[in-house]
């Protein structure tokens, strides 16, 4: 799980730097090692929408939902 953290933070850094495109690449790392944490769907989400690919942000988002339909960090 430290793995995951990791990956989720440097994106999230990068995120905060600007850096999309960086930042989609740890989030998809991350994906590849948990893909049920609705908080790494909707990481991707925003990095996607901030690159402006959106109808591939909607999925994410729509993913994370699917998995925590509660979740009130969905975008």
């Amino acid at each position: 799980m430290g793995e995951i953290k990791e990956l989720a933070e440097k994106g999230k850094s990068l995120m905060n730097d600007g850096k999309f495109d960086d930042a989609l690449g740890f989030f998809e790392q991350a994906l590849l090692l948990n893909q049920n944490d609705p908080d790494l769907w909707n990481h991707k989400g925003t990095a996607l929408r901030s690159l402006g690919r959106y109808e591939e942000s909607v999925i994410c988002f729509n993913k994370s939902l699917e998995i925590e339909p509660r979740d009130k960090f969905a975008s």
